[in-house]
C-alpha cells in the first residue's frame, strides 16, 4: 500500500514510548493511539526480561563451546513424567494438515489464502526482510484479509486478485525474540520485533477475528529455552487480562527449529499448556542450529547441505520425538517445509512432485498432523497424500508412538555421513549471496534455483562454510577450507551469478554489499548468531 502522506518528526504518545519511523495516513490506522497505548504497556513489562532471556542463550552456549553437549533437563523430569495435558483446540484449528507459508505482501497474502490448503501462515519473520514499510504495509494487509475486503490489482497488466470464499485459516508468524525494530523506542532503547507485531495484530484483529469463529492465531519462531516459552505464556495472559478475554483465547504453535529446544519440548509445551496447540518441525533452521549450537565440536560438522535431508538420522529421530511429545500431550505435531517451486519444464515439474510426494509421504506416516509448502503450486500433492494417510480423520492425535523405543540425546546429536565438496560449497556461495541481496534490498522470499529460499537456507550456507573454516575441513578436490580459499572462490561465484542474472540487474542491485557482508560473517573469528541483525542495518 502506497503512502499517503509522511511525518518525520517522532511521534510520541506515552513518555517512554517514541516512534521513530514515519507514518502514512494509512500506517496510523492500524499503529494508532490506542495500539501505542497497548505496545508501551507490553514494552514496559516484558522488554526487560527478554533481555535477560537473551543472557541465557549466551551462558547456554558458552557451556557448549566448553564441551558439553545438549542433553534433556534433569530438573524438569517430574514435567517430562507427568501426565498433564494441553487446554484444547480450536475448532478451526483441528484440521491443518497442510499450511501454506509466505511474506505479507497484498498479492501473496490472497493467494496463499485462496490456496488449496487449511491454513496459511503470514510471515514476518524468515520470509520477510523488514523494512519499516514492508512491516507496516503487512499489518494492513492481514487486517484487510480478515475482515474480507483485501484486492489487489496488477499495475503492469490490470489483474485482479480478490479472496474466495472459505479461505485458508490465518495464523500469523511474529519475529523471534533476537530481532529489534529500530523505528521505534521505548525509554530510548529499540523495542523487541516480536512484541511490535504480536501488539499491533492483535490489536487491530482480534474482535474481528473472535466474531467470524476463529481467534488471534500466532506461531512463534526459534525458542530456545522453555523459559522463552513461560515469557510468551506470561504475554499472552497479560494480553488476554487487558482486553478482558477469556484465558486460552490466544492460541500458539511454536517451531522447534533449534537444536537447545528439542531437549526441552515438554518444558515448552507445558510452559504454554493453556495457549499452546502444537508444536512444528522447522527443519531448515533446526540444521542451521545444529550447526551454529556445535560449532566448535569437531566430530559434528556437517556435510553439504544437499544431502542433509529428512531421512538421515539425527533429523529423522527429532521428527519421532516430536511426535511423541505432542501427541501424548494432545497437542498437533507438525511437518516441516517443502521449499521446492513447480518448474516450467513438464518434465522437471514431475521430479519436483514426486520428491514432495516422497517427503510427505514420509512425514504423513511418521504421524505428523499435517505440513508445510512453499508454492501454491505444490498443495495438491501435498493434500493427496495426508488425505489418503489421514483416510477421513481430521488429524493423527491417535498416533501416539508409544510403542517406540525412547529416543536418546545420543541419536539427536548423531553425525552426519556425506561429502563435502567444491561444488556444493560453491553452491552455498551463489544461494547465499543471492538471497543476503534480496535480503537487504527488502525481498525475504526468494526463488533460487528451483527453491523458495528464505533466511534459513542462507544461514546454513554461511554457517557451513564458517564451520568448515575453523575445523580446517577438507573438500573433494583435496583442497582444505579457509579464508582465503572462501574469498577466492567468493570472487568466483560473484562472476557466475552475474553472468546468470545479467549485467544490468546486477548492476542495479546490492550485491556488491552483500558480498561484503558474507565475507565478514563468513570469515569471522565468532559466528555471528544471525545474518539478519547486520543485514538489518542496510534496510530503510
Amino acid at each position: 500500500m502506497l503512502a499517503e502522506t509522511r511525518e518525520t518528526n517522532p511521534m510520541q504518545i506515552h513518555e517512554s514510548l517514541k516512534v521513530i519511523g514515519p507514518l502514512s495516513d494509512s500506517h496510523k490506522e492500524i499503529f494508532s493511539e490506542p495500539a501505542q497505548v497497548f505496545l508501551t504497556a507490553l514494552c514496559q513489562k516484558f522488554a526487560p526480561r527478554l533481555d535477560e532471556l537473551l543472557n541465557q542463550r549466551t551462558a547456554f552456549q558458552a557451556r557448549i563451546d566448553q564441551g558439553q553437549l545438549p542433553d534433556f533437563l534433569q530438573d524438569t523430569v517430574d514435567i517430562r513424567e507427568g501426565s498433564w495435558k494441553i487446554m484444547g483446540i480450536p475448532n478451526d484449528l483441528q484440521d491443518r494438515r497442510v499450511e501454506i507459508t509466505g511474506p505479507t505482501d497484498r498479492k501473496m497474502v490472497i493467494n496463499a489464502l485462496n490456496a488449496n490448503v487449511k491454513v496459511f501462515m503470514a510471515d514476518f519473520e524468515d520470509s520477510m526482510s523488514p523494512a519499516w514499510d514492508k512491516v507496516l504495509d503487512g499489518q494492513i494487509n492481514l487486517r484487510d484479509a480478515i475482515l474480507g475486503s483485501i484486492s489487489y490489482s496488477n499495475p503492469d497488466n490490470g489483474k485482479v486478485y480478490e479472496l474466495k470464499e472459505n479461505p485458508a485459516v490465518l495464523i500469523c508468524r511474529v519475529r523471534g525474540l533476537h530481532l529489534p525494530e529500530k523505528h521505534v523506542l521505548f525509554a530510548d532503547k529499540v523495542i523487541p520485533g516480536c512484541l511490535f507485531d504480536f501488539a499491533l495484530y492483535f490489536f487491530n484483529n482480534h474482535k474481528a477475528l473472535l466474531a467470524k469463529g476463529s481467534g488471534p492465531y500466532f506461531y512463534l519462531p526459534k525458542l530456545q529455552l522453555y523459559q522463552e516459552a513461560k515469557w510468551w505464556s506470561d504475554v499472552f495472559h497479560f494480553t488476554e487480562e487487558y482486553f478482558g478475554l477469556h484465558t486460552g483465547t490466544i492460541k500458539a504453535t511454536v517451531l522447534i527449529e533449534t537444536l537447545p529446544a528439542v531437549f526441552q519440548m515438554d518444558e515448552i509445551l507445558f510452559s504454554l499448556k493453556e495457549h499452546i496447540v502444537g508444536l512444528n518441525c522447522g527443519r531448515w533452521d533446526y540444521i542451521f542450529s545444529y550447526i551454529k549450537t556445535l560449532k566448535k565440536h569437531p566430530d559434528r560438522v556437517l556435510p553439504d547441505r544437499q544431502v542433509v535431508t529428512m531421512d538421515k538420522s539425527f533429523l529423522n529421530a527429532y521428527s519421532r520425538l516430536l511426535i511423541y511429545t505432542c501427541h501424548r500431550r494432545g497437542a498437533f505435531a507438525m511437518g516441516g517445509m517443502a521449499a521446492f517451486i513447480p518448474a516450467k519444464d513438464p518434465q522437471e515439474n514431475a521430479e519436483v512432485l514426486e520428491k514432495i510426494q516422497r517427503d510427505k509421504r514420509l512425514e504423513a506416516d511418521n504421524g505428523h498432523d499435517g505440513t508445510w509448502v512453499a508454492h501454491p503450486g505444490l498443495a495438491d500433492t501435498a493434500m493427496a497424500v495426508f488425505d489418503e494417510v489421514l483416510a477421513g480423520r481430521k488429524n493423527q492425535l491417535d498416533v501416539s508412538r508409544m510403542a517406540d523405543a525412547p529416543i536418546t540425546a545420543n541419536e539427536l546429536l548423531e553425525p552426519c555421513d556425506g561429502e563435502r565438496t567444491e561444488q556444493g560449497m560453491r553452491h552455498n556461495i551463489r544461494v547465499a549471496l543471492q538471497y543476503i541481496e534480496a535480503w537487504i534490498s527488502g525481498n525475504g522470499c526468494v526463488p533460487i534455483y528451483g527453491l523458495m529460499e528464505d533466511a534459513a537456507t542462507a544461514e546454513i550456507s554461511r554457517a557451513s562454510i564458517w564451520q568448515w573454516i575453523q575445523q580446517g575441513k577438507t573438500l573433494d578436490n583435496g583442497k582444505v577450507v579457509s579464508k582465503d580459499l572462501f574469498r577466492e572462490y567468493l570472487k568466483q561465484e560473484i562472476d557466475v551469478v552475474k553472468t546468470e542474472v545479467g549485467d544490468k540487474r546486477f548492476t542495479q542491485g546490492r550485491f556488491a554489499e552483500a558480498a561484503d557482508l558474507m565475507e565478514r560473517i563468513t570469515t569471522s573469528d565468532e559466528l555471528p548468531n544471525f545474518l539478519t541483525i547486520p543485514g538489518y542495518d542496510y534496510l530503510s
